[in-house]
């Protein structure tokens, strides 16, 4: 039997810690299915968005406002921002693309998903098989079986995996590994400084939230805390490029800022931000965050009450320290093979849903932390990882129910801003509170545009 979103919803809430009878505090409303799929994703949509209503909520009353009505969540908008990717136009043009290398490729002994819609990917690709194009890199792949494959590409620093079957992914060590966790684990941690929060209708004003992060699953994550009142500032290195349509998408409410952590003087500034951070977001790999001494145990140790949310591609195991994007993992852990249905070519799913949902679980979390850090100013220490949310999809899965979408104009869901590039149509916050506006107060500025300053003294 299929799980709903109401279970799923409660499964998030209870891994978050939260309080089993908020669950009153939430009405899910619309199409039982609005994204087609073999897995339950418009569940996964409402829940993964559902909980951040909840902990949303949880933090307002915890700042002293008063919510008469429970949040109300539709099919359609948690359809429309999950795949808000898909509807983002400027001047009426879509801005995301996929390179031809992103995208499923024979193997000598099945299938395998590479990625190379970065420059400095496609080239750590060709440089791996020894070719000089796209079409070279295909009869290169043929010629190797899946794991031979994986395992050229992470020596190069490229990305490319094995699609297997979900029984192949949970006998594989790095399978195993996330199988013996939760989906997230939010540990508390040290006692800062007495902290506290005026009285605001926006549940996270007030907040400073440092976001080291790119492409879907951290953005979506924090420019959802924007949009619910906080301060967030994203820092980048100069020497990686971003591309435009995943920036633009997820840019709103939030500033943008370049510094080069490896220069003294860009250090000495992130370092002055970090210190009157109260969280800090990363979506690196653990052994890159540790290079530049931004741990989240060394973290910890020097900045205590700050509230620390890491994730990556894959979680704790052999992968930890590999590179992987939402379409890695669901060809790595069996999604693509589920979604292929009875066709011998893989699927994927209906959008970048594992990004989305880790984002807004992620988000759920940064504010159930504040809630926490409220009532006692210990800092907490947040991970996740894309791997994590694939096991709990997949584990939903009821193989003889698939959805198939009830079509919907996405329309009321959408909205169009006045930018620095132009008008931008994109999806609207899926779900209102009470004194929030019903988009971002900002529009997004361009990529590394702002000072890297806080905006309040």
């Amino acid at each position: 039997m299929r799980t709903t979103p109401a279970q799923l919803l409660e499964q998030a809430w209870r891994a978050l810690g939260g309080d089993p009878a908020d669950r009153a505090h939430i009405t899910l409303t619309g199409p039982e299915y609005t994204l087609s799929s073999a897995l339950p994703v418009t569940a996964l949509a409402q829940a993964s968005i559902g909980v951040v209503a909840l902990a949303a909520r949880e933090l307002g009353a915890a700042r002293g406002t008063s919510f008469a009505a429970p949040v109300v969540l539709d099919s359609r908008a948690a359809a429309t921002a999950m795949a808000s990717d898909r509807h983002l136009r400027l001047a009426g043009r879509p801005l995301v693309s996929m390179h031809p290398l992103s995208r499923f490729h024979r193997s000598a002994d099945g299938w395998v998903r590479l990625h190379g819609n970065y420059p400095h990917h496609r080239a750590a690709a060709f440089s791996a098989l020894g070719v000089d194009s796209v079409d070279a890199a295909i009869d290169a792949l043929a010629r190797l079986t899946g794991t031979q494959i994986e395992e050229l590409l992470a020596a190069h620093g490229a990305l490319g995996f094995a699609v297997r079957e979900p029984s192949e992914w949970a006998a594989h060590p790095q399978g195993a590994s996330i199988a013996a966790l939760p989906l997230l684990e939010l540990t508390r941690t040290t006692v800062g400084d007495p902290w506290s929060l005026r009285r605001d209708p926006a549940p996270a004003a007030g907040v400073r939230i440092l976001d080291l992060t790119r492409v879907l699953a951290g953005p979506t994550g924090t420019r959802t805390l924007a949009h619910l009142g906080a301060d967030v500032l994203r820092v980048d290195s100069p020497h990686l490029p971003e591309n435009p349509g995943e920036y633009w998408d997820n840019a709103f409410g939030k500033r943008s800022t370049l510094l080069d952590l490896r220069d003294r003087t860009d250090r000495a500034r992130f370092d002055e931000l970090l210190s009157r951070a109260d969280v800090l977001i990363t979506g690196y790999r653990t052994d890159a965050m540790a290079a530049l001494g931004l741990d989240q145990n060394t973290l910890g140790a020097r900045h205590p009450g700050l509230i620390t949310a890491a994730f990556n591609a894959w979680g704790p195991g052999p992968w930890i320290n590999r590179r992987g994007f939402d379409s890695l993992v669901q060809g790595a852990c069996g999604i693509a093979r589920i979604e292929a249905g009875e066709r011998p070519d893989p699927g994927a799913l209906p959008t970048q849903a594992l990004d989305r949902a880790t984002g807004y679980l992620l988000a759920a979390a940064v504010l159930r932390a504040l809630t926490l850090r409220l009532a006692d100013h210990r800092g907490s220490r947040i991970d996740l990882a894309l791997a994590r949310t694939a096991r709990w999809l997949t584990g939903a899965h009821a193989p003889d129910e698939p959805e198939v979408a009830e079509p919907y104009d996405p329309a009321p869901y959408l909205t169009t801003t006045d930018t620095a590039v132009g008008p931008l149509t994109h999806a609207l916050p899926p779900f209102e509170l009470p004194g929030l506006p019903a988009a971002w107060a900002d529009p997004p500025t361009p990529w590394g545009s702002d000072a890297p300053v806080w905006r309040t003294a």
